[in-house]
């Protein structure tokens, strides 16, 4: 779900952005309005994904980000961590003949949740790519996954994923080897957000990925392993116009299943849409979640500090399958392993918002997995 996420920020800030990189508004601001209200009308239409062309971008999309987070452990160290690059289209820009014009706009986040520290580590980056090579500091191919901005890079090459980035404490080089075929959210890839057609992203999820490498405290390098998941997403338009906000999770599970759910939340708190998907081991399909089969019900807070925002850090997650792909309800609890693990991204896509490592328990209580919670809009709304 990720980032369907941040779209309303950078489409908000687009002329600011553009500006503060030092790149032409040409038409100016009203006319980049009116194009991206032009490009977001049309919404998707259900075609089958094409691989590995679909693992690419897709330029002429609003939005797009390939997300990655997983579970790190280091002898007896645990961590978690998160690269997310999101690729922006700048509507205003794409008839111009420059080597110089933003056609797109690339932003990354990164992140290191250090558990024994009790801490968050994380850093941004933003850059313009005007598809022409030599010239940008940031790319993201259309042939297949190949994303850089600068020295922090997502790229699939023969048989495993390479994630790098590094911040101002921290560093990672992650080998992310796939263990399951991929798993395609929605129907059969198409990915409904809201009540209107347009209100749909393209999804596809890469869960269970095996992880190797090397992650860098303070200058202090250390072998990990681990287990990662993976979402790309495109789209033109996604938020019904009453939302403010989603909760998402992506559940790597020890039985080596998969579990995907999200809400999207209204200013009161109640859900103006729902999904997800639960994927057994072994089996090709997951069984896909009706809008009306998933409820998040939070059980605990936890006040930022930072921010001054609440936000629920332990949920009761109902679905509508479970262990073994049984098409039975099921009742999760989604609990962090650290409450502090907001990320302030005021630098590149001005949203606050909460992201981090969690476990999931079964209905008994037991540890059955774990994998990210993301939470957005808490801090303020995100509206288009």
């Amino acid at each position: 779900m990720v980032s369907t996420r941040l779209h309303n920020s950078l489409l908000t800030r687009r002329h600011l952005l553009v500006a503060g990189l030092g790149l032409p508004l040409c038409a100016g601001t009203v006319q980049g309005q009116t194009d991206s209200s032009a490009a977001m009308s049309s919404p998707l239409v259900k075609r089958p994904l094409q691989f590995p062309h679909d693992l690419g971008s897709h330029p002429d999309t609003a939005i797009e980000w390939w997300y990655v987070t997983g579970e790190l452990q280091a002898a007896d160290r645990r961590f978690g961590f998160q690269l997310t690059f999101f690729r922006s289209r700048v509507p205003s820009t794409q008839s111009m003949q420059s080597a110089f014009a933003a056609k797109q706009l690339i932003f990354a986040h990164a992140a290191v949740t250090d558990v024994a520290g009790k801490r968050l580590l994380h850093d941004q980056r933003i850059a313009r790519s005007s598809g022409v090579p030599g010239v940008d500091l940031a790319h993201a191919s259309d042939a297949d996954t190949d994303v850089q901005l600068r020295d922090w890079s997502l790229v699939r090459l023969s048989n495993h994923y390479q994630a790098r980035a590094n911040g101002s404490d921290f560093a990672f080089e992650l080998a992310l080897q796939e263990t399951q075929p991929l798993m395609l959210q929605g129907d059969q890839g198409l990915s409904r957000k809201g009540p209107q057609p347009e209100q749909a992203s393209f999804y596809y999820s890469l869960p269970q990925l095996a992880v190797t490498g090397d992650l860098t405290l303070a200058g202090k390098a250390m072998a990990v392993t681990g287990r990662a998941w993976l979402d790309h997403e495109w789209s033109q338009s996604i938020m019904p116009p009453q939302a403010v906000g989603w909760d998402w999770i992506g559940m790597n599970l020890n039985d080596g299943s998969a579990l995907t759910a999200f809400r999207l939340r209204d200013k009161a708190g109640g859900t103006v849409w729902a999904g997800g998907s639960w994927r057994a081991p072994g089996v090709a399909l997951p069984v896909v979640f009706g809008p009306d089969q998933v409820v998040f019900t939070p059980e605990r807070f936890w006040k930022s500090a930072a921010s001054g925002t609440t936000y629920p850090v332990q949920w009761s997650v109902d679905v509508p399958a479970g262990p073994a792909g049984a098409n039975i309800a099921q009742r999760f609890t989604v609990r962090t392993v650290i409450d502090n693990q907001e990320l302030d991204s005021s630098r590149s896509t001005e949203a606050i918002y909460w992201e981090g490592l969690s476990e999931l328990l079964d209905a008994q209580g037991q540890p059955v997995g774990q994998g990210y919670l993301e939470m957005t809009g808490y801090a303020k709304p995100l509206s288009l």
